[in-house]
């Protein structure tokens, strides 16, 4: 393996190549023959994901310089060092699965900056630094432990992608309203109690997910011409307006995943059998205990594993994964508690179930 390395790094550097793929190497430091002489000053694209890399060199950008995309996705990086900030023509960073707990400073001086991934990491808060990324577009900080939000977010003027699923948030930062180009906001599986009244108003968000908050209890009426949910769930204001309830739920599955083969009525006492084994593979593969050894999840068939990391929803009622099987039910916002603060009361919103119990259980009433 040490020898297909060098060989590989010594035909970059004799060619000058662009690209550079290191996944799969099994790398525990970060190659020194990467870092010799000049480097690789023509290198803009580094590869280096599912290795055991635990830190970054210091001299990265001063060996490197030209680097605009940097893949490190799935290894053990703990920390990254200050001279990250050094990258100054970097606009995609991928630091997904990894050990982070902390983010520098530092990573505010990338000012080229577009992608930022650090989905599945242990970072309990960002740097403030990080409004200072003004081309920033897409920002993934899902599975991390963020009880909030830097209020400084707000600068980062050309954000269109934010996903803070799996956190820790028991609220979202007004400011987060004043991103007016922001297109997709998901918060699914938070702690959120409440959404900005303001929230919704920008006409470029389109997708807001906030699915799997249990204690959130109304939407800001801004959302109610927007897709609500998780992975295709919501239906459009327009589609709510008329029509008989057949020609509802009829609506309310356009765009929802193939494997979607049943909806769920008021009589159905009995879960398909299909359903119960997703839920309990689901369980199994997000919420197995520690030390319990099972083979990784990639050996099940692409579909079964598409459908295990994006479920067709979460139960409203109860945060229940759902995959084959729904109980849409809607409310009219003239019959509901927000009516009183929303002017629109022709709209309604459409709950999503995974039981009839959870069906006649669920109201937005109060």
């Amino acid at each position: 393996m040490a020898t297909e390395l060098h060989e590989t790094i010594f035909m970059a550097k004799q060619e000058r190549h662009k690209n550079l793929f290191l996944n799969y190497k099994n790398l525990n430091i970060f190659p020194v023959e990467l870092l010799k002489d000049e480097g690789l000053q023509f290198l803009e694209r580094l590869y280096m994901k599912r290795n055991s890399l635990t830190t970054l060199p210091d001299n990265l950008a001063q060996k490197l310089p030209n680097l605009i995309e940097l893949y490190l996705h799935s290894n053990n990086i703990v920390i990254i060092p200050e001279a990250i900030g050094n990258l100054a023509r970097l606009q995609s960073l991928d630091l997904s699965n990894n050990a982070l707990q902390m983010l520098c400073p530092e990573i505010g001086r990338l000012r080229s900056l577009r992608h930022l991934r650090l989905s599945n990491n242990q970072l309990k808060c960002l740097p403030p630094e990080i409004g200072d990324l003004q081309d920033l577009e897409t920002l993934d900080l899902a599975m991390n432990q963020l009880m909030s939000l830097p209020d400084r977010l707000h600068r980062c003027l050309s954000l269109q992608n934010l996903t803070v699923d799996h956190n820790l948030l028991s609220h979202v930062p007004r400011q987060v309203c004043w991103l007016h180009r922001l297109n997709q906001l998901s918060m699914a599986a938070n702690r959120l109690t409440f959404l900005p009244l303001d929230l919704g108003r920008s006409r470029e968000l389109q997708f807001v997910f906030v699915d799997n908050n249990v204690d959130l209890k109304g939407l800001p009426s801004y959302l109610y011409n927007k897709v609500i949910g998780c992975s295709g769930c919501g239906l459009s204001s327009q589609a709510l307006e008329g029509g008989s309830m057949g020609e509802l739920l009829t609506e309310a599955l356009v765009g929802l995943p193939a494997e979607v083969k049943v909806i769920g009525s008021h009589t159905d006492n009995v879960v398909p059998l299909e359903e119960l084994a997703m839920r309990t593979m689901h369980r199994i593969y997000h919420h197995r205990p520690a030390g319990l050894n099972l083979l990784p999840p990639i050996i099940l068939p692409k579909s079964l594993l598409d459908l295990l990391r994006f479920p067709l929803g979460h139960c409203h009622r109860c945060s229940q994964a759902m995959f084959t099987i729904i109980y849409p039910k809607l409310f009219p916002l003239r019959d509901t508690a927000l009516a009183g603060v929303h002017r629109r009361t022709t709209v309604s919103f459409v709950a999503y179930c995974c039981s009839s119990h959870c069906l006649r259980t669920f109201d937005l009433q109060g």
